[in-house]
């Protein structure tokens, strides 16, 4: 779902941004500017009650994330996030039964990638929270209903320099949670499968070289 999507994120801080908890070590400045998401430092994960039990976890592994962001004025960042709903992962344990990612993804009872090929995720507004932590509201667009969706962020990290790539970088935590029946998807719920989805982004950002 946007799942979206990222997020995920933010915009904490300024060039003195530190972590206050035990005493930990300051982080680095965070610097203005367009960042690119680190593709092999990310994920998005959702989860949903199956009858009542536990919760059903899968993931979508096609997703992007664009942040522009203002160190002197975080919340004035931009942020959009596209995924893919075709790329979403079960790991069903049998695949020689079924293809049950291709069910999620195609089928009109669920995700409906052909007729919906991106789910989008476009911040509309961002509020700080604390020294590395804030809200990030947007509109998310799935299964063509677009409603506004809000993303609890931390800012977990950043380096002046990032071991072996050399740029700025910053590490973020995401979470929120949607009714998916708000975008028309209400196959088996609320019995069978939840209505209510958790959602959980973690994503690392590169600003790249000039």
């Amino acid at each position: 779902m946007k799942t979206l999507i990222t997020a995920a994120s933010l915009f904490l801080a300024g060039p003195a941004l530190t972590l206050a908890a035990n005493n930990a070590p300051a982080m680095s400045p965070v610097f203005s500017g367009a960042y690119k998401m680190d593709k092999t430092h990310a994920s998005l994960t959702w989860k949903v009650q199956h009858m009542g039990l536990a919760y059903y976890t899968a993931r979508f592994t096609d997703f992007d994330i664009d942040l522009n962001f203002d160190a002197a004025h975080p919340e004035k960042s931009t942020l959009s996030a596209t995924i893919n709903p075709a790329s979403v992962r079960t790991d069903y344990p049998y695949p020689e039964k079924e293809d049950f990612d291709k069910v999620l993804a195609n089928d009109a009872k669920w995700f409906n990638a052909g007729a919906f090929p991106k789910i989008t995720f476009t911040a509309t507004g961002i509020t700080l929270t604390g020294d590395h932590t804030g809200t990030v509201t947007g509109d998310l667009n799935f299964l063509g209903v677009t409603r506004p969706v809000t993303l609890e962020v931390t800012l977990d990290g950043s380096h002046e320099k990032r071991p072996f790539a050399g740029v700025p970088t910053m590490g973020f935590s995401a979470n929120t949670t949607i009714k998916r029946s708000d975008w028309g998807l209400t196959t088996y719920a609320p019995s069978i499968v939840g209505d209510e989805v958790q959602i959980i982004i973690e994503a690392e950002f590169i600003k790249p070289k000039d």
